[in-house]
């Protein structure tokens, strides 16, 4: 080998080691790739209105503050775009969706315990609701859901309002809801519940109810006032009847895959935003409630006020059927009663 081509070795050599001896501090700066989790919400982008939205925007802020914005990306997809809820939650279940904000009603379909939430006039207040849960009176429905679906509640916010019934009709009492064709969850005992009330209770998909009410499939359905805002039922039914049957629970879900997925060095951090992110939610909620009852009077709503005492009294047998056939509610149901604020 002459002289020329055995120097061009030795710096090809050098070379050589010097990447090699380099690779250590080079991976030891690289950033791992940050965890992306899918987040799913029925309903409208709307950041005032929209539960999913309004909680999506507060989870982003809280990760920032937990100092996890660069490690989990959260990609949030509202207006049904993932499939319908049913659906959806049936994906968290086996894993392929990560996240879902919904009401708590969805997931009795998997665990019928669930259903302990829907119970007609069971909670009285989202401040009462609260104080139960703060004390553990979610824990076994939580429990339940994980161990028969795979499924962890990671927080609890609010729905955006009680949930009353909009209709084509004014309703103020049950003799006035008989015959109507409300729209309800596919849940049956949130269906149960408008039953006894008098409607004729029509359990149908979320992302159907617009359409369902322009081609009269449906007269009117159940919900709170910033979701009948955000999507536009108002423009077909006029009345909002303040039956108030139901505070309905927003739950936050999480997926055991998805939750074994997230690095260990971060999981407490995710949850405690999660939660945080939860409780912020809630304030929200109570905020717009009045400020979305007004808008439905200015969009040429007729709210009225009803006799809720004789829908109560029509759907009080609901809790002991329910007793009977879920003994296991018991517990739930007497620490939620015996809660007061």
């Amino acid at each position: 080998m002459d002289l020329v081509n055995r120097r061009h070795l030795i710096r090809a050599s050098l070379g050589v080691g010097a990447v090699a001896l380099a690779a250590p501090s080079l991976i030891g700066r690289a950033q791992a790739a940050p965890l992306r989790l899918r987040l799913s919400s029925s309903q409208a982008n709307d950041p005032k209105f929209g539960n999913g939205r309004v909680y999506y925007d507060r989870l982003l802020a809280q990760l920032r503050a937990n100092g996890l914005a660069e490690q989990i990306e959260i990609s949030f997809f509202p207006d049904n775009q993932l499939g319908q809820e049913i659906d959806v939650i049936n994906s968290v279940k086996l894993g392929v969706i990560d996240m879902m904000v919904s009401g708590s009603s969805i997931a009795a379909n998997l665990v019928p315990l669930v259903g302990t939430f829907d119970l007609g006039y069971l909670f009285s207040s989202f401040e009462q609701q609260t104080k139960a849960f703060d004390a553990g009176a979610a824990r076994p429905i939580e429990t339940a859901l994980q161990r028969g679906a795979n499924i962890r509640i990671i927080a609890w916010a609010y729905n955006f309002g009680a949930r009353s019934v909009l209709s084509k009709r004014a309703v103020h009492g049950p003799e006035e809801l008989v015959g109507q064709k409300i729209r309800t969850l596919p849940n049956p005992v949130i269906t149960e519940c408008l039953r006894l009330m008098g409607a004729a209770a029509t359990p149908l998909a979320f992302g159907e109810i617009y359409t369902g009410l322009q081609a009269g499939v449906i007269d009117g359905l159940e919900h709170d006032p910033p979701t009948i805002v955000a999507s536009k039922f108002f423009e077909t039914a006029k009345f909002y009847s303040l039956t108030q049957h139901n505070f309905s629970p927003l739950a936050i879900y999480l997926s055991d895959a998805a939750y074994n997925r997230i690095p260990a060095a971060s999981r407490d951090r995710f949850l405690e935003a999660a939660r945080n992110a939860a409780t912020d939610t809630r304030t929200h909620g109570l905020q717009v409630e009045k400020e979305a009852l007004g808008i439905l009077r200015e969009r040429g709503v007729t709210v009225v006020e009803c006799d809720r005492d004789a829908f109560r009294k029509r759907v009080e047998p609901q809790i002991q059927a329910f007793l009977r056939n879920r003994p296991e509610s018991k517990p739930v149901i007497e620490q939620i009663q015996g809660t007061t604020v």
